[in-house]
């Protein structure tokens, strides 16, 4: 009967916790954009790569991803 009282408490615990975990994610912003990611897919960002400071040319983006 004892475990079953630590069992309880354990799952009491872990679930606060997990609240607390949404909570702390719905007030800090997390899910206010939800369409946006799956916007941003549908874009192409693969802008070529600006010339670094010393004058030595940039990779290009497939170099960079290993392509």
């Amino acid at each position: 009967m004892d475990e079953l009282l630590y069992l309880i408490a354990i799952a009491l615990s872990l679930g606060g916790l997990g609240l607390a975990a949404f909570l702390w994610a719905l007030k800090s912003g997390q899910f206010d954009d939800l369409d946006g990611a799956a916007h941003r897919v549908l874009f192409d960002d693969d802008l070529p790569a600006a010339p670094r400071a010393g004058g030595e040319p940039a990779k290009p983006v497939e170099a960079v991803r290993g392509q």
